[in-house]
């Protein structure tokens, strides 16, 4: 036996708070070292905090960075625990998103990224230079590049959080030239379903490269990003070790590298596989580290779970998928709210417009969870109730025992005196012309939002906003008004799943508020008995249609077709309408949504500019229209003024849907 006790760390890291990042890691090694560990990882970049986006530019953030590793190893020098955590390790012209291997006080060697993602909510390409196979450069004296290091313990392989996503990343090269365990250290956000995949990914990477694979991952929020923590440890395929998600802390587990090389010299293919590689003298160098390491002479062979090595451990049985993905959102979107409420520091309780409508409990609900986790109470959330003429007794009712249960202050403040006086003003300023129905709507929308902001400025609360996706998307909201708040908390969750989200925290909770909200049709009560389905279109149809149109990026005749398969009760007819109305609608409010507040990214798709979905404001959808003779889509139909938009070209009168004008009815009102 060669056994090793191997740890992963989960932190959560504030960027730019080098100092107190690294004094936080320090508290950390020690008690690993005072346990024996033998290897321990921390998080990517978890020294700067990531994502650092073009602060890496500052020269004097790289140096801090740099200082306080060396503070770390001068710490940790009497420790015999291996660490691996990372940073940013500027060399020349050159700035690497890095892992470092710190061991008894020196800094034995940086190895960097190669795989930059510069996707999803991802820039890295933008500020980061690759890694890769051969590189060796000298950083302040310390060797930087590809490299494997060698222990009394066993031959160890450093990597960076994307490098494990590609089958054909630097584990591969680092294995077959005898690294026994990769570390990787990850900062890899959450999104929903991701738990899943990032394990599996995970679990095949250690069965192809027949290796002790641990991963370390960062928790908490950072700006809108929210990390989930959850180390994992894996040998040769097998799950041996699962940290808990959603919490700070380090565990270990102890596995045994003489396992690591039977199985190696047994599976022929890897072996076969192998020896290609080294007759092509591709091997990686390996740096040999002195100093002895942690003492493993009492470690204990890891038991198997529940006592058989020929049978599964028994479970009690398990949560539904769905049940258990909806779980996880909920704690993620908590800890967003806490991790900047926290992080951020600029603030002392939290506020939100409680209208009692789907959106508006949800986002209350989230902050109660993050209030527990921030002080154990409700007591850090004031909400306030700001009824209109055209308010409903029901979302009344569901407001005031959704607030009483949760133990949650509930103001109320009427807003009908100063409508009328606005309504006023705005019709002097019109010179006595009547306003529309749509300003009538908003002004109560604005008058709500700048209250929120007057009682938030002088009471130094944070304000959530709390419109969903869905709405967000098509512009179902009011700028100056719903739109407004200081951090969006389920700006990226479609109503769907706000709904499915209800329920299944009436069904955990038994709160008779969540019931009572659930019971009535949803609608902005802007005007007397408003639906916002019958306004837009179904909700399941309208996520349908922002999934097909802007995650899988279908075009609107595209997004027609894959409607009549979904909702075959539909006419053709019908859904060409639909796919017609969401994609002007979409294209024509995207001005509206990169003017809302940063918002907590808990999916693939994100509708904050900066982040996963990146679409120019000024846009035409030319692009949409079908035209059967294309020549004819150049012609201009006024002679006199060629240059006038192609919308007004004969095409089709089907595709002349997708490119309508936009009315002041597609507009919104909010909550």
């Amino acid at each position: 036996m060669r056994l090793a006790k191997v740890a992963v760390a989960s932190v959560s890291p504030t960027v730019g708070a080098v100092s107190s990042n690294v004094s936080r890691l320090i508290t950390v090694a020690l008690e690993m070292a005072d346990a024996d560990v033998t290897i321990a990882a921390f998080p990517e970049q978890v020294i700067g905090g990531y994502p650092p986006e073009d602060l890496v530019q500052w020269r004097g953030f790289l140096d801090a960075q740099r200082r306080e590793l060396e503070r770390f190893a001068h710490q940790t020098s009497d420790s015999p625990t291996v660490y691996a955590l990372g940073l940013a390790v500027a060399v020349g012209g050159q700035l690497f998103n890095a892992a470092a291997l710190v061991h008894r006080g020196r800094i034995v060697g940086f190895v960097p990224k190669e795989k930059l993602p510069t996707y999803n909510v991802f820039y890295e390409a933008r500020t980061f230079s690759h890694g890769g196979s051969k590189l060796a450069l000298d950083a302040g004296g310390v060797p930087l590049g590809d490299y494997i290091f060698k222990f009394d313990f066993g031959l160890v392989a450093i990597e960076v959080c994307e490098d494990a996503w590609s089958p054909d990343g630097p584990m591969r090269r680092r294995c077959y030239s005898g690294a026994e365990i990769v570390v990787n250290v990850s900062s890899s956000p959450y999104r929903m379903g991701v738990e899943g995949t990032r394990r599996e990914m995970l679990a095949t990477r250690a069965a192809d490269n027949q290796a002790v694979l641990i991963y370390a991952n960062a928790v908490g929020g950072q700006d809108g990003l929210i990390y989930d923590g959850g180390g994992l440890v894996f040998q040769n395929g097998r799950l041996v070790h699962d940290a808990p998600r959603f919490v700070e802390g380090w565990s270990a587990a102890v596995v045994d590298l003489d396992r690591t090389g039977r199985l190696r010299m047994e599976n022929t293919t890897w072996r076969t596989d192998c020896e290609d590689f080294r007759l092509q003298r591709l091997d990686v160098p390996v740096l040999s580290c002195e100093g002895e390491t942690a003492n493993r002479s009492h470690l204990s062979y890891p038991a198997p779970e529940g006592g058989s090595f020929f049978l599964p451990a028994s479970k009690t049985a398990a949560i539904d998928p769905r049940d258990a993905a909806l779980d996880d959102l909920f704690e993620a979107l908590a800890f967003g709210v806490k991790s900047y409420f926290e992080k951020t520091g600029a603030f002392k309780s939290l506020g939100i417009a409680l209208s009692g409508g789907r959106d508006s409990v949800l986002t209350l609900l989230v902050a109660w969870r993050a209030a527990q986790l921030l002080n154990g109470t409700g007591s850090l959330i004031t909400a306030f109730y700001m009824p209109s003429r055209h308010s409903q007794a029901n979302t009344r009712t569901a407001a005031h025992m959704l607030a009483d249960e949760l133990g949650v202050e509930l103001r109320t403040v009427a807003i009908d005196d100063a409508t009328d006086r606005e309504i006023a003003a705005t019709r002097a300023m019109l010179k006595g012309d009547e306003l529309t129905e749509l300003t009538r709507q908003n002004i109560q929308a604005r008058i709500r939002g700048q209250r929120m902001w007057n009682w938030a400025n002088s009471s130094g609360a944070l304000f959530l906003q709390t419109g969903d996706m869905s709405e967000k998307a098509v512009g179902y909201t009011t700028i100056g008004g719903d739109l407004e708040g200081a951090l969006s908390v389920i700006a990226n969750v479609p109503k769907t799943v706000v709904n499915a989200l209800l329920d299944r925290l009436h069904r955990q909770f038994k709160f008779k508020g969540i019931a009572a909200t659930l019971a009535t049709p949803p609608g902005p009560e802007l005007a007397d008995a408003q639906a916002a389905e019958t306004e837009l279109m179904p909700f399941p149809v309208l996520d349908a249609c922002l999934h097909l149109y802007a995650s899988e990026k279908m075009s609107p005749d595209e997004v027609e077709q894959a409607l009549t398969s979904l909702f075959p009760d539909a006419s053709h007819e019908q859904a060409h309408q639909w796919a017609a109305r969401f994609t002007r609608l979409f294209t024509q409010s995207i001005y509206k949504w990169v003017q809302s507040p940063l918002s907590l990214h808990v999916g693939s798709l994100d509708l904050d500019r900066e982040r996963a979905l990146q679409m120019p404001v000024v846009q035409k959808t030319e692009w949409t229209t079908i035209v059967s003779d294309p020549k004819k889509a150049l012609e201009p139909t006024d002679p006199k003024n060629p240059a006038k938009d192609i919308k007004d070209a004969k095409a089709p009168k089907r595709a002349r849907g997708n490119v309508a004008k936009f009315t002041a009815r597609d507009a919104k009102k909010p909550h």
